[in-house]
């Protein structure tokens, strides 16, 4: 999986945020799933979870673009 970006704005309720994820490879043969979310500007919160095959880590991934995309957040 390509890392993803996706936006949230919504100019009515003063949100601007971002999502960002991506799965890369563990220095011990795991694969890791890296999100980073925000308010658009501003610094974000880092989340890093462990899985132990990169099938794993890319369906955790998909499940939760697929949320996120439910919730409104575009591609960029």
């Amino acid at each position: 999986m390509m890392p993803v970006y996706l936006t949230h704005v919504d100019t009515g309720r003063n949100m601007a945020r971002f999502y960002t994820m991506r799965v890369q490879p563990t220095l011990f043969g795991e694969c890791a799933v890296v999100r980073e979310w925000g308010r658009i500007g501003k610094g974000g919160q880092v989340r890093e979870t462990q899985h132990t095959t990169p099938q794993e880590a890319q369906a955790f991934a998909a499940q939760i673009l697929r949320q996120k995309v439910r919730k409104g957040y575009k591609i960029m």
